[in-house]
């Protein structure tokens, strides 16, 4: 089992971005500080939902901090990035953090980011699989040239190498560049994952019974495409939660139910989209409290026993947690710090 944390930097009503920031790179130390496997960061735009605009930026940041722990993104917005950019910030990550950096894709949402970065409305809606394949290229290949209907360029030298490595101890050079994980929201993109073997994140939205089908379809997808046993078995898909540690049965649960409905109207609230298309917001304590259902929020033979029926059900046992939902620095520290001394050891 690897847990690890889920850190979008939310901002909650009275707090300034720099707080919420602070929390953000705090709680990253405290996971490293308790033994937690890993820390996932989220990229948002223009909302207080998550006020972190580019998780490479805040992972390159974390990674000099910290020296064993693996940062990822979940995820980068694809369209919002063009992506030989974000394969040359990738592969310097993980050369530089000593191959600790996982790249987390995702297709994003309908929202103003496709105005104001450029990509536009068909990138979100059709052109996620060619940017997906090309920065795929770019951190498989010595060279790469843009030949699809968005990105047309010349052969170019990809420089630095993603797969140029060098392993400490052997002083040789390895043989793969950083993981590549894509968000999954839909039968498609998992079928877009699968096709090419790369491991899904799975929404925190979900409960266990449509992971385990994501991942089921997964499997399936994943054989018609060729992939070997070996593979098809070995995927390391993550499922992203809720984590609130408390001694009383109630009292984290009602933790949250005070501070994530006030965030998550103010957040959600936010996000304007490009087309001007209706949406619906979810009602934010009817979520909040669904949240608290699906997941590790309790005690902390609730919160094990939590992951290990997700893990049984799915097959998944990779967590990325989110541990900020109470808004406070001090209660975030140790909610992590809880769930590496009074979780973890209920799962080994």
């Amino acid at each position: 089992m690897r847990i690890g944390t889920f850190v979008l930097a939310a901002q909650f009503p009275g707090q300034g971005p720099g707080e919420a920031l602070h929390r953000a790179v705090r709680s990253a130390e405290a996971a490293e500080e308790s033994g937690l496997d890993s820390v996932w960061l989220a990229e948002h735009h223009f909302v207080p939902y998550g006020v972190c605009p580019s998780a490479t930026t805040l992972a390159a940041l974390l990674l000099g901090r910290t020296r064993r722990i693996r940062v990822g993104t979940a995820v980068s917005v694809l369209p919002n990035h063009h992506p030989v950019a974000l394969g040359e910030q990738a592969a310097l990550l993980h050369l530089t953090s000593g191959g600790r950096f996982s790249l987390g894709v995702g297709r994003g949402g309908p929202w103003v980011d496709l105005e104001v970065f450029g990509g536009g409305l068909d990138a979100y809606e059709n052109g996620f699989p060619e940017a997906l394949e090309l920065l795929l290229d770019w951190l498989r290949e010595p060279r790469v040239a843009g030949r699809g209907e968005r990105f047309g360029f010349r052969e170019v030298a990809v420089v630095p190498r993603a797969d140029e490595l060098l392993d400490g101890a052997a002083g040789a050079a390895g043989t793969s560049g950083p993981e590549v994980i894509v968000a999954c929201t839909s039968p498609k993109s998992v079928r877009l994952a699968a096709g090419r073997a790369l491991p899904m994140l799975l929404g925190m939205h979900c409960g266990d019974e449509e992971k385990a089908e994501m991942v089921a379809l997964w499997r399936t997808a994943a054989r018609e495409a060729g992939h070997p046993p070996e593979v098809v078995e070995g995927a390391a898909h993550v499922s992203a939660g809720v984590a609130q540690i408390a001694d009383g049965p109630g009292d984290a649960t009602e933790t949250l139910v005070k501070t994530m409905p006030g965030w998550l109207r103010q957040g959600l609230d936010a996000h304007v989209t490009v087309d001007a298309r209706h949406r619906v917001m979810r009602d934010p304590v009817a979520y909040t409290e669904l949240l608290c259902a699906l997941h590790p929020v309790g005690p902390p033979q609730l919160a094990a026993d939590r992951l290990a029926a997700t893990a049984e059900r799915t097959g998944i046992t990779r967590f990325a947690l989110l541990v900020e939902g109470s808004g406070d620095l001090a209660a975030t520290e140790e909610n992590v710090r809880r769930l590496g001394t009074d979780v973890l050891p209920l799962l080994t």
